[in-house]
């Protein structure tokens, strides 16, 4: 059992490299082993193109070695053809007996089915190797297509005090609370989620552009919420330059070419309403920045699975507090002088 750990092992690290760049497929690395040497591997690198295995036995120089071989792959092979044929097909083509899977597809079409299929084919299958580990790699995926809604990823900056920004006595200034690397890395979180959310009020404060100009990657989905159309056409968000969402309760308004509106009404399910947009549109994953009331809706509607606090060294005395929220404490790290604390839902 151990020797299969090291190699799904292998398959969650691979599969990394397509973070942010796979959706809405999922995450999956693939390793094939023969007498105890790895001689192809590989990953699923974009929507449309090869599959992890289909990587994998091509990057096999000889063959002939498939057929005595394991095929160790993170995520159920398909069975199913969609965008590209079933890996499974794949797998029996090439006569390869034992496969070793990390966990089970959720998806509809897959879940289990390529696991049959294999079995039926007589191939030597192995299955649940890892997989929390795996479960975890694809939380995404799983959320989305479990509990039919995005995973929603919680982040803010509070100051040691537990304050988002301080009282405003003269002209309102940004005040950092993190310094320059923890600000890169939430840039380098916006490419690996398909979708950003903030509230009226951020925009308002802050005219954030709300991409990842600080890290090489896909910008996400800006999401925006304006119950009432007060963010006029001068803020960052509404310059047409990036797939832009404003959900609202105004009427009859009229698309740009990257920015669309979608109607909810905000009351006491608004947080409902707003999941239910995204994941009509088949967005996966979110992070919602802020604010200070965006944030809490989601918390007190239970709708959130992850939190990523981060902790300045600065203190404030007064302002506007941070969301009030439990949460199970996953990670601390140290940013330079900043602590980054990992939250997950109870």
């Amino acid at each position: 059992m151990k020797i299969h750990e090291k190699y799904i092992k292998r398959c969650i690290e691979l599969a990394k490299n397509g973070m942010g760049t796979t959706y809405p497929n999922p995450l999956v690395g693939s390793v094939i082993v023969y007498e105890n040497q790895i001689i192809g591997e590989g990953w699923h690198r974009k929507a449309g193109e090869p599959h992890a295995e289909v990587n994998a036995v091509n990057s096999v120089k000889d063959k002939s070695l498939l057929a005595k071989s394991t095929i160790y792959v993170s995520l159920e092979p398909c069975s199913h053809f969609g965008k590209t044929p079933p890996c499974c097909d794949l797998i029996i083509a090439n006569k390869i007996p034992n496969i070793v899977i990390g966990t089970i597809d959720p998806f509809a079409k897959v879940s289990g089915n390529g696991i049959k299929k294999l079995i039926e084919a007589g191939r030597n299958v192995t299955v649940g190797i890892l997989e929390d580990e795996c479960n975890e790699l694809n939380k995404r995926f799983f959320t989305f297509h479990k509990n039919k809604r995005p995973y929603v990823i919680l982040k803010w900056a509070e100051s040691q005090d537990g304050f988002l920004s301080p009282i405003y006595k003269e002209e309102k200034k940004p005040v950092w609370i993190t310094n320059q690397y923890s600000r890169q890395l939430v840039h380098k979180w916006r490419t690996e989620e398909q979708a950003i959310l903030v509230g009226t009020q951020t925009v308002l404060d802050d005219n954030p552009k709300l991409d990842s100009r600080d890290w090489k990657g896909n910008n996400p989905v800006r999401i925006v919420l304006d119950r009432t159309g007060k963010i006029q056409n001068n803020y960052f968000v509404k310059d047409n330059k990036l797939n832009t969402i404003i959900i609202t309760e105004q009427e009859n308004l009229q698309n740009a070419s990257k920015i669309s509106f979608e109607n909810a009404i905000f009351d006491s399910k608004l947080a409902f309403s707003v999941l239910d947009i995204l994941y009509k549109k088949d967005i996966q994953s979110v992070i919602i920045e802020g604010g200070k009331q965006t944030l809490q809706t989601f918390i007190d509607a239970n709708l959130w699975d992850e939190a990523r606090v981060f902790k300045g060294t600065n203190s404030f005395v007064n302002g506007t507090k941070a969301p009030d929220f439990k949460g199970n404490l996953v990670s601390k790290e140290a940013i330079l002088n900043d602590e980054l604390l990992i939250f997950k839902k109870v």
